[in-house]
């Protein structure tokens, strides 16, 4: 037998009846407002129509018993009468509807919020969806506006504010005897309030207490200091929002293009003023170059001069001893020999001594004479350029620079072993720039060639690093043998996954030649990271200084300190020719730009272009001692790049300037802007007429030629 059903409680039943009814009398108001809303806009809106309608139509009139101009132009009103037709009967259907999708509209109350027998009211349960509609488009909104959040500190802050807010709202209302206004708020937000969290239980009974603010429940909501702690979470809430925001893409525009003004403006005026030093400095060293060829003329004509006096006054001094020496005869000989020798010993020394200067003074001209045809170069015109960009990322002089593969990219590398990646290009995105400590010094520097993606870095201390330039680590750190310390090149293979790496011993020596010992050349694997092979050089092979692959990777070129240029054949891994270039040791070695010719640079400034067709026959040639590194010069490694036509070839340089030689053209070359010290390394973009000086002031130039 079943038990009967528990009756009710009479208060809760009374309760649930006076909210159901409150319910519905709102519902039937709120769609009394919406019909008496809808039937004025739609009044408003058909006046309006019939009014356009009316003063288009006369225009209409006015124009069709015109001539001329004023009937070309009867389509106009013609067109907008239509157009002004069809936006009136769009609006009059979106009024009827009786809902207007503009921000947040809650059109109903939520009638799930305490009573589930208004389920059969279709009405409400529409206005119940719409209003979930609108708190789904609210939550979308902060997901989207304020992912600088993670979503679950942002949803669950965000929460907890509303809830806060939400009992203000009814703590309000009953502090300003509203009742009916907190009646009203849970017949519409009841049942989600409900679902989102059950503390909310207790508040379905305030509107129902006589002093709400007694009751130890809700006595914290009614006190000042609750009212203080929310309008300040809400204020520190919304500035947290706000400092996350990200900027709109118009802001954006906005913001970019004034800071490239900027930038443009302070450009331009450095650039000014380094012009105007420059000016200063050529000046200056003109005015030098003055004094010390007028101060060389004047010492030579005084030191003819006094040599032509002196012998004067030695002959006249000889003969007043020769009459003083016959006037005592009675006196010693061997007296008068000493009176006699000592004028002659003066005068031998002094004639020795002026023999000396008159040969310092021939070879003081001699020199200045062949240093004015050295300076040649240094009358180079300087380029035109069409910007150029400082990078001052480094404290310590410049060893090596290098453009990627596509040119976005540089990678510069310093004496303290750091190497910097970055762009010149704002337009270009900076995340791969980077900065990599290697601890030793870097001596060597190459990209892949097939990307931008890896770049080999090779250290004084035999360490070869593979960086990868998105992961931003070192995907792998080799080591060359203990007997070859010195990684003095890297080069890619342009078409297989290899490298080969010129490896040195070291020895005690005056100079940076004499100090590389013996040469190891290995060729490494890029996907294994390990040895494929070792190069034959002979017993005993001096230093490779420099590498260079051809266009397909098959033909290796390598320079030694002896002079010699070798070539192999990389599927053979045999040397295959070689021939002596230089009588000094080669610093640098290029291909040319058709692989017919081959560049070569020695320590002692000589430039050679070798013929590969006719071996040892030289196509072009050029002295550069005047800009050439020393043997002795602390930064020590000469160098050259050519540029991507095989016309400019850019050489290092002694000075603050470095010479762009044309190869084989009409003109002799140009001279760059200046460093503030000596150049140390140079390369050409790939495909842009833009190259790259770097110098011992410890800064990296990118200057791009007209």
């Amino acid at each position: 037998m079943a038990e009967p059903e528990p009756e009710p409680e009479p208060e809760l039943e009374q309760v649930t009846k006076t909210l159901k009814e409150v319910i519905l009398a709102a519902v039937a108001e709120e769609q009394d407002r919406n019909k008496q809303l809808s039937a004025k806009k739609a009044r408003l809106l058909t006046v309006a129509f019939l009014i356009f309608q009316a003063t288009a139509w006369v225009s209409v009139g006015k124009q069709a018993h015109s001539s001329g101009q004023h009937q070309n132009m009867l389509w106009i009103p013609l067109v907008l009468s239509m157009l002004s037709s069809l936006i009136y009967f769009l609006a009059l259907l979106e009024i009827l509807s009786g809902f207007f999708w503009v921000g947040f509209k809650i059109e109903g109350p939520d009638p799930y919020a305490l009573l589930p027998l208004t389920f059969e009211f279709p009405l409400i349960r529409q206005d119940c969806i719409r209003w979930r509609i609108c708190n789904m488009r609210r939550n979308f909104f902060f997901k989207q506006c304020f992912s600088s959040w993670s979503e679950t500190t942002m949803l669950d802050t965000l929460s907890k504010l509303e809830g806060s807010v939400l009992r203000c709202y009814i703590v309000h209302a009953l502090q300003s005897g509203r009742k009916d206004k907190v009646v009203e708020f849970f017949g519409m937000n009841g049942n989600d309030l409900l679902q989102k969290s059950s503390d909310w239980s207790p508040w379905f009974a305030i509107p129902y207490l006589k002093n709400p603010s007694l009751d130890p429940q809700f006595r914290v909501y009614f006190s000042k200091e609750w009212y203080e702690a929310l309008h300040l979470s809400a204020r520190n809430f919304f500035s947290e929002i706000f400092d996350g925001t990200r900027l709109p893409a118009l802001l954006k525009i906005s913001t970019e293009k004034n800071t490239i003004s900027s930038l443009k403006k302070d450009n331009k005026r450095l650039n000014q003023k380094l012009l105007q030093l420059q000016a200063l400095l050529e000046e200056k060293e003109a005015q030098l170059g003055l004094s010390k060829r007028s101060m060389g003329t004047a010492n030579s004509s005084i030191l003819s001069s006094g040599v032509d006096g002196e012998n004067s006054r030695l002959s006249t001094s000889s003969e007043d001893i020769y009459t003083h020496a016959t006037s005592h005869l009675g006196k010693i000989a061997q007296g008068e020999d000493c009176a006699a020798t000592e004028p002659t010993k003066f005068v031998s020394a002094h004639v020795e001594s002026s023999s000396r200067q008159d040969t310092y003074s021939a070879s003081t001209l001699h020199a200045s004479s062949s240093g004015t045809d050295d300076l040649r170069e240094e009358e180079f015109p300087e380029v035109s350029i069409e910007f150029q960009e400082t990078f001052l990322g480094h404290t310590s002089p410049i060893t090596r620079c290098r453009f990627s593969a596509s040119g976005n990219n540089i990678a510069s590398a310093s004496v303290d072993g750091t190497v910097r990646i970055w762009t010149y290009d704002s337009s270009i995105p900076a995340s791969r720039n980077a900065t990599i400590y290697c601890g030793a010094e870097i001596m060597s520097l190459d990209w892949e060639c097939k990307s931008d993606r890896l770049l080999l870095i090779g250290t004084a201390d035999g360490g070869i690093k593979a960086w990868n330039v998105d992961a931003k680590r070192v995907v792998c750190d080799l080591n060359t043998t203990a007997a070859f310390p010195s990684v003095l090149d890297l080069k890619c293979s342009p078409v297989e996954p290899i490298f080969v790496s010129a490896a040195s011993s070291r020895r005690s020596g005056s100079n940076s030649v004499d100090s590389l010992g013996y040469a190891s050349l290995t060729v490494w694997n890029m996907k294994t990271w390990k040895v494929m092979t070792v190069l034959p050089l002979g017993e005993d092979p001096p230093a490779i200084t420099s590498l260079c692959f051809n266009h397909n990777g098959k033909i290796l070129a390598a320079s030694a300190t002896d002079g010699m240029i070798h070539m192999f054949d990389m599927s053979a891994g045999l040397q295959i020719t070689g021939w002596p270039a230089h009588d000094s040791a080669i610093s640098s070695l290029l291909f040319g730009p058709d692989e017919t010719s081959i560049f070569s640079l020695g320590s002692d400034g000589k430039i050679f272009e070798w013929s590969l067709q006719n071996q040892g026959h030289i196509l072009w040639s050029k002295t550069s001692s005047w800009f050439s590194v020393s043997e002795t010069s602390k930064y020590r490694r000469h160098e050259m790049a050519l540029d991507a036509y095989g016309r400019q070839l850019l050489v290092t340089s002694d000075s603050v300037r470095a010479p762009i030689y044309q190869v084989r053209g009409h003109s002799s070359g140009f001279k760059t802007l200046p460093h503030g010290a000596a150049i140390t390394t140079v390369d050409w973009h790939p495909t842009l007429p833009i190259f790259l000086t770097g110098s011992a002031d410890n800064s990296v130039r990118v200057t791009s030629i007209l």
